[in-house]
């Protein structure tokens, strides 16, 4: 079945199309009483505007481009239900499209947004997004960017994160008030802003007493060889602290291989969106950084972009000490 066209309304009205038209954009020019006869009809016949068509002539699609890695990570997945909450509410769709840490898959997604000309576009880059030149195109074409969670570290851009700094020193002064005297700290790929803030803090913070291993993972795999190599050391950990929910679930996974008990044996902190540290037995303490919250920050964001605010300060969302029983 085609779809209705503003032709078949006309002709079956005996108006002319731009009557139509006009009267579906609720035009002052049009009665009252034709308004009602085309509206009904195009009700009747189930008639849709040709978005393609609206896009091109107003240059605005309603319509806001979403660049995640991965929407099956908790913390994206809190972060697109808020950003989609927002976009509905203030009449916008939402496409989301997943990078996989590509940088070659993320740069066509952002072809595929410019070709849709979308409003704006909310950006997590991947951890080997070198060129910039993709998301230079769409700012050359007056497109708004908001990056969040891990940024470039690009002057004049927009970016919402979480405290990153305030995260990690907050867990390492949780570990300071315990009685551990080794930690291994595993963070993400040390090429990440995200890694190097959390990094420095969490190092600055500790007390110098404290001896500090540190470990990198890519993924949660890398997260359990790493943990599970330091289990077995001759000089163990007594502390594990981890950047990430995906590095949690990897070090509590080796943790649990090895049979060791937390946290008499061992100390777990980690910082999370909440979901997984209420998983174990017993919960793990975690610094909240709330992917809802931070989808929240990034809307509201994008909104004063949009409204011609070109102030490009990094904003950055509050994080809490949730205490388990893991410490």
């Amino acid at each position: 079945m085609t779809n209705t066209t503003l032709k078949k309304i006309s002709e079956v009205l005996g108006v002319s199309i731009s009557t139509v038209s006009r009267a579906l954009k609720n035009h002052p020019d049009i009665s009252e009483k034709t308004k009602t006869k085309v509206i009904e009809l195009a009700q009747t016949l189930d008639y849709e505007p040709n978005a393609n068509a609206i896009h091109l002539r107003t240059n605005n699609s309603n319509l806001f481009g979403l660049v995640v890695p991965t929407i099956s990570n908790y913390f994206y997945d809190a972060f697109i239900a808020a950003i989609e909450e927002d976009s509905r509410q203030q009449g916008y769709s939402l496409i989301i499209l997943q990078s996989g840490d590509d940088p070659v898959i993320e740069a066509n997604n952002l072809k595929i947004c410019r070709q849709n000309r979308v409003s704006g576009v909310f950006a997590c880059i991947t951890p080997a997004t070198k060129d910039m030149q993709p998301f230079q195109k769409i700012f050359a074409m007056g497109i708004p960017v908001v990056f969040f969670d891990k940024v470039p570290d690009l002057a004049n851009c927009h970016r919402v994160c979480v405290a990153d700094t305030a995260a990690a020193a907050l867990a390492a002064n949780a570990l300071n008030n315990t009685a551990v005297k080794h930690v291994l700290a595993i963070f993400g790929n040390p090429t990440m802003s995200i890694s190097k803030k959390r990094l420095q803090a969490f190092s600055g913070a500790l007390q110098p007493e404290t001896q500090c291993t540190i470990g990198y993972a890519y993924n949660s795999e890398e997260a359990i060889e790493i943990t599970a190599k330091h289990l077995t050391a001759s000089k163990k950990p007594d502390a594990v602290f981890c950047m990430s929910d995906e590095i949690l679930t990897g070090a509590m996974k080796a943790i649990q291989i090895a049979a060791w008990l937390i946290p008499k044996q061992i100390k777990v902190i980690a910082i999370s969106n909440g979901f997984f540290p209420n998983l174990y037995h017993p919960t793990i303490t975690y610094v909240e950084t709330s992917g809802y919250r931070l989808g929240k920050l990034a809307f509201s964001k994008m909104m004063t972009c949009l409204s011609g605010d070109t102030n490009t300060a990094e904003l950055s969302l509050p994080c809490t000490l949730v205490e388990g029983g893991s410490l």
